[in-house]
Order: structure tokens, then sequence, then C-alpha cells
């Protein structure tokens, strides 16, 4: 897959986030069942990925874990690699900066936030890539911007799939 097939796989994920929380307005603040996320907390989590994202994209400081470098080769091959072949996430916990306690106020703030973290997100690796360079990502490691997009991408439809299960 090349770069741009990548970004618009993305955009298309968050596009579908934001009709599945459209349908999901009546229960947007509701968790789905005691100790899960509601629509509006779901939506947060992956605008604060595609913004934190954004940023390791960018060299600066983010609030993902910084792995130490020794187990990021370890994290890229069980991890990384493992949610690219299977297109699917493991049951896993988020890090405290990325498990919100709250989020968008309305879809239609959600839809904002998605789109401006997404946009964000897209400049990133567009400028990675038109450099050569690669995503340096405090987890994994060193990975293709494209391989980092797609990741972000199938993140954002496992995520998905819980607010159309409200």
């Amino acid at each position: 897959m090349d770069l741009n097939a990548a970004l618009i796989a993305s955009q298309e994920a968050v596009d579908h986030m934001n009709r599945l929380s459209e349908s999901a307005a009546a229960a947007w603040t509701t968790p789905r069942a005691p100790g899960k996320w509601s629509p509006s907390q779901v939506v947060e989590h992956v605008a604060r990925s595609l913004e934190e994202s954004a940023k390791v994209g960018r060299g600066e400081p983010s609030k993902f874990p910084r792995l130490p470098a020794v187990l990021r080769p370890i994290m890229r091959t069980l991890f990384f690699r493992r949610v690219l072949k299977k297109q699917g996430f493991p049951k896993a916990r988020t890090n405290a900066a990325m498990n919100p306690s709250h989020g968008p106020m309305t879809p239609a703030e959600g839809r904002i936030r998605l789109e401006t973290a997404h946009g964000s997100f897209h400049d990133a690796c567009r400028q990675l890539a038109s450099r050569g360079e690669m995503f340096s990502t405090t987890i994994f490691g060193r990975v293709p911007v494209v391989e980092y997009v797609r990741f972000m991408e199938i993140h954002t439809r496992h995520h998905s799939k819980q607010i159309g299960k409200t």
C-alpha cells in the first residue's frame, strides 16, 4: 500500500466513526456497559491517539509511554506487526493519558475533534514521507510511515466497533 492509499483509508475510518457517532447520539455520553467507554470517550481516545501520533511524527514530546529502546523491537514484532497482519487489535488497556474521563459533548463536536486530529496526523505523515523519514515511535521504534498510518487506521476501526455496539 502506498502512502496516498493509506491516508485515504485512514480518513475513511474517521468518516465511518463520525457516521457511527451520529447514530449513537441518544447514548453519546452513556457507557455501553459498566467499566466501558461512552461513544464520546471512544471518539476522544481516538482523537488523542491521532494528535499524539502527529506530535511523534513532528518530533515533539508526546503522551505515549516511552519504552526502553531494547523493548521496542519486541513490541514492534509482538504487537505492531501482529496488528498489521491480523488487521485487528488484541484486548489491551491504554495508558492513563489516552484514557479519557470524558469527551466531546455532542457528536458534532466529536466530528470536529476527530477531523482536526486526523488533519494534524495527515500533515505530519506527509512531512515525514516527503523527507524520506520513518516514524520514530516511543513504543515500537522506527517504522515506515505507511505502516504507521495503516496501524492508526486499524486502531480507529477497532474503536468504531465499540461505538457500533451502543
